[in-house]
């Protein structure tokens, strides 16, 4: 009779959830297999978080789909993993510090498969050997739909929900489908049989695993990305593909088209940023989407957007640097550029989503800040929001935004397109509007748009587009303040969600601490910064990579609290909410001792 064990889990875990990773060599299945499961834990009543790894390839080659599911939102991988299921062992060891296992986790392989990377066997956790690929060939399936079986039903998920999720999927043959749903009964019998010690299972809610998942979506940050620009406006796209971007891009050329927006793949990354600028001109919101070396080759175009005051958004999916860097891997090491990497006093809007479903929300006004002033807009996704998948609630509908100021010609004076209004938004003409003819380029102007050398005029214009983005109203969006301890911690973009869940661990130790997640990073609202940090003694800043980004930017930009630290390292290795909570305790501690008395 088997029975259930579970790895020790780390203080104060929220609610219970199951991680476990499927891998598997080119051809094996395992993302679609991971993508399956995933829709059948949100047929069940679950939600999910899939993040994709592979080894330096960019195409084929291994590869791994690491899941966490549970019955509430997910947005960070665990500690460790209960189950690993390898459809062959072929050069798993170039990724196994991805997948910590300890003792008590499980792991099944295809005996005919190769061998176990060394580091996974001293992990000692237990291994079971398994037939997959026989086991696929003697129902006439494939081995992934074996894999899908076996794992869905360790993690306890109800083979309604499986069936439903492959029957949803399918688009080939019955015969076929058959098959393979065969396969999957057979990978969920085979689940049934195993004797010894098993990861502890979840529980479903209690409702109809059969049918589609009512009022959740599944997707990646990259196509919520996307849908927060088609929802903010965006009808077009001009972009060159590259790693890890290029998925949002295949997203919306279908779905501009359904709103009547349009999709252009340019020859190179500079092509693209120009293309944007000319259809924005042109009075069409504009995006494209990019890594960071794409981001650095349109560093002049960015430039020029700035200077004319055309709105345009630049969606940076950050992966591993620098140059070509490690592009399968996330980094958040795009930072010191986003808020600096131009020459000349050019501000420009950045912002970064706190997690995949907040990348449709932060996309989306991305858009409207661009629009209602009329500057480019740099969004700093990164590849593990861009490319991992999550059940989420469906999001809801966005709240309307400023859009850009239109010039109408009058009579009682010749239009100025860039007037020194108090707001520093001036009014931006369509072209063909009579009478509002002007020049858009990168040389410095006067307020008409007639180039000028004039340190006066210069000045002038420096001032006001700096204005424009230091008064402008940005509401209770620019960052997430929660909790009320004495000592802060300051975060963005992905790490969010290992920082929040880390937090309630610490809390729960005794430990409170206050979190703010920054959402928009340029200009730092460092008046708003300072009341959200008001009481606090000291700060950390966490972030992944290796020269503490944001700790720099932050010191350079406002007064932080009393001695302010940095937690910090690069990728591709995720921080875990284990690893943070207990430097989060070990933190807290120092301060203490450091102002105890001599």
């Amino acid at each position: 009779m088997a029975t259930r064990s579970d790895p020790t889990p780390s203080p104060a875990a929220p609610a219970r959830s199951f991680s476990l990773a499927l891998a598997g060599s080119g051809g094996a299945g395992v993302m679609t297999a991971g993508t399956l499961l995933l829709d059948a834990a949100a047929r069940a009543g679950l939600y999910g978080l899939m993040v994709r790894t592979s080894g330096p390839q960019i195409r084929g080659g291994e590869a791994a789909a690491l899941l966490r599911l549970g019955p509430e939102p997910l947005a960070t991988l665990d500690d460790n993993f209960h189950l690993l299921l390898a459809i062959d062992w072929q050069n798993l060891n170039r990724f196994a510090d991805e997948i910590p296992l300890v003792a008590t986790s499980l792991m099944v392989g295809d005996s005919d498969e190769g061998e176990v990377p060394a580091q996974m066997r001293a992990s000692g956790a237990r291994l079971v050997t398994l037939p997959l690929k026989k086991t696929a060939k003697a129902a006439g399936g494939w081995v992934n739909m074996v894999a899908l079986g076996l794992a869905g039903a360790l993690a306890g998920l109800p083979a309604a929900a499986l069936e439903s999720a492959l029957r949803a999927s399918w688009k080939r043959s019955v015969p076929a489908l058959e098959a393979n749903l065969a396969a999957l009964r057979e990978g969920m019998a085979r689940a049934a049989a195993l004797d010894g010690p098993l990861p502890l299972p979840l529980q479903p809610p209690g409702r109809a695993p059969d049918s589609a998942p009512a009022g959740r979506w599944l997707l990646s940050g990259n196509e919520a990305a996307g849908c927060g620009a088609i929802r903010g406006g965006v009808r077009f796209v001009a972009a060159y593909p590259i790693t890890p971007a290029t998925e949002l891009l295949e997203w919306m050329a279908p779905a501009l088209a359904r709103v009547g927006g349009t999709l252009l793949q340019a020859e190179d990354e500079l092509a693209s940023v120009n293309m944007i600028i000319g259809a924005s001109y042109g009075g069409v919101p504009s995006l494209t989407a990019t890594a960071g070396p794409g981001l650095a080759l349109m560093a002049e175009g960015i430039g020029l957007a700035i200077a004319a005051e055309v709105p345009i958004v630049v969606v940076d999916v950050m992966r591993g640097g620098p140059s070509t860097g490690i592009p399968a891997k996330s980094e958040q090491s795009d930072l010191s550029f986003a808020v600096d990497g131009l020459p000349g006093d050019a501000p420009r809007l950045v912002l970064a989503p706190s997690s995949i479903a907040d990348c449709l929300g932060t996309t989306e006004w991305a858009v409207q800040l661009a629009e209602a002033l009329q500057a480019p807009a740099l969004v700093l996704s990164d590849q593990f929001m861009g490319q991992s998948r999550a059940v989420i609630d469906r999001p809801a509908k966005g709240r309307p935004g400023s859009r850009r100021l239109l010039a109408e010609a009058t009579a009682e004076a010749p239009y100025l397109r860039y007037l020194d209004t108090p707001s520093g938004v001036s009014p931006m003409a369509v072209p063909g509007t009579p009478g509002t003819v002007y020049t858009a380029d990168g040389l410095e102007h006067t307020e008409r748009g007639i180039p000028s050398s004039q340190a006066a005029d210069h000045r002038r214009q420096l001032e006001k587009r700096e204005r424009k983005l230091l008064q402008h109203d940005y509401g209770p969006r620019w960052a997430d303040v929660e909790g009320s301890g004495e000592l802060a911690v300051i975060t963005f973009g992905s790490t969010t969600g290992a920082v929040r869940e880390a937090i309630a661990r610490a809390a729960a130790q005794g430990v409170p601490l206050r979190l703010l997640v920054l959402r928009l990073l340029a200009p730092l609202r460092t008046e708003a910064l300072a009341q959200a940090l008001a009481g606090v003694r000291h700060v950390l800043v966490v972030e992944q990579n290796h020269g503490g980004q944001l700790l720099r930017y932050l010191r350079s930009r406002a007064e932080l609290p009393g001695r302010a630290s940095g937690l910090h390292r690069p990728g591709p290795l995720p921080l875990r909410p284990g690893e943070l909570a207990a430097a989060f305790i070990d933190w807290a501690a120092a301060q203490v001792r450091q102002e105890e008395p001599a």
